[in-house]
């Protein structure tokens, strides 16, 4: 096997296939990343790695020699390419159990590993639709941030993707909070219809690599979850768990609403919540057109600040863990949010606010697609594609 390829275009490559590697591969060949150039391609170099649970496969031009198969370090492969001398090509040939990597002056020569170990790679399953890669990767960094952590709750740990003929939700709960966001998508048939649990940290560092690609075919089938958009595709064993039914948990109606623009809660919460200890909680108080934040006490000290905002409904006061807010408004992409509650003990909505550039206030035009805002600002709609929601703290007394 002996090839030449651009620096940039293998770097890039290398590097986007270790970061799924496992750091510690319950055999050394699955901490391996494959090079391939076949005798049916050889003008395309395949550089893949394989866990059993999550494959990835990208697919780049070289200039071969001859062809064949070739397993290294994918931890070594990936600090060496990075090294290598910028805009200098690279020669990779292999010597027997030996394979020399030249680019400029450096030069590298490293041991094989046994490539007749390697499993196969699964094949992509047969494409679903296709979504376009940056929607994709707001969508699941919307969903993400309410995935939980813990091992011990293996379904709290998914996202769950439903599809629906041209809508795709995803969701995801740790039992505190839970990001729901829809966005459109064009299936490959109009009557699909299905629903499937992935690992949410899986999915979210797939969908961060989608780099600039435009759109992203995703393929359903086999126990799999596949992604494929220029030149690179990934696959992800699904969970097989229940989801909870989440949907149970969104109120039906409000009793009180607030709007306010996003930094200026983000910061008040940031400032206030910096007398509480982790795990105490921020209490908020509607009365007046004002929203009171308040934490601490009397013997940890106390901080309050009061936001002018546009309230509408009963007064009311509420608590939640500072964190839970801070996190569900850092991925909300607007720059103003609507906080829908109904009492202090049921769960509580944050909503996107968005510009709606069809209604003016200082006309008479309505607008198309604008929510009721109940006498809010005219210029502003709900955004109905996400929610996030959020279960209080429980107030004493």
């Amino acid at each position: 096997m002996k090839f030449r390829v651009a620096r940039e275009d293998l770097a890039d490559a290398v590097a986007w296939v270790a970061k799924s590697l496992p750091v510690r591969p319950p055999v050394p060949v699955l901490g391996g990343i494959l090079l391939e150039v076949s005798p049916d391609n050889p003008d395309q170099l395949v550089i893949a790695g394989f866990d059993y649970e999550v494959s990835t496969r990208a697919q780049i031009s070289v200039d071969a020699e001859s062809g064949g198969r070739l397993l290294v370090s994918g931890r070594l492969l990936s600090e060496i390419t990075r090294s290598l001398p910028a805009g200098k090509p690279v020669d990779v040939a292999v010597d027997g159990s030996k394979v020399t990597i030249k680019g400029g002056s450096a030069r590298f020569t490293l041991p094989t590993m046994p490539v007749e170990e390697y499993p196969s790679l699964p094949d992509m399953p047969e494409a679903s639709g296709t979504v376009d890669a940056a929607t994709l990767a707001e969508a699941v960094a919307q969903t993400v941030v309410a995935a939980g952590r813990d091992d011990a709750l293996p379904m709290t740990t998914g996202i769950r993707v439903e599809i629906e003929g041209e809508n795709l939700t995803l969701a995801a709960t740790d039992r505190f909070r839970l990001g729901l966001r829809t966005l459109p998508w064009t299936p490959a048939s109009a009557d699909v219809s299905t629903a499937v649990l992935v690992p949410a940290r899986t999915l979210s560092d797939a969908a961060k690599s989608l780099g600039a690609a435009k759109d992203v075919t995703l393929a359903l089938g086999d126990g799999l979850l596949g992604l494929e958009s220029a030149g690179r595709r990934t696959t992800v064993r699904l969970m097989d768990l229940e989801f909870v039914k989440y949907r149970s948990l969104l109120p039906n109606e409000t009793t009180t609403t607030v709007d306010v623009p996003v930094g200026e809660l983000t910061d008040a919460i940031k400032r206030v919540s910096l007398v509480t200890d982790r795990g105490h909680h921020l209490r908020l108080q509607v009365a007046d057109s004002a929203l009171t934040l308040t934490a601490g006490g009397d013997d940890e000290g106390r901080a309050e600040e009061d936001l002018p905002v546009d309230a509408d409904g009963a007064e009311l006061l509420i608590a939640f863990n500072p964190g839970y807010l801070l996190e569900g408004l850092a991925v909300l992409r607007t720059d103003k949010v609507r906080l829908a509650f109904t009492t202090p003990s049921r769960p509580a909505l944050l909503l996107p606010l968005r510009k709606d550039p069809a209604k003016d206030p200082g006309k008479d035009g309505a607008g198309s697609g604008a929510s009721d805002d109940g006498g809010k600002d005219a210029g502003y709609q709900v955004d109905e594609d996400y929610r996030y929601l959020v279960m209080p703290a429980r107030l004493p007394g």
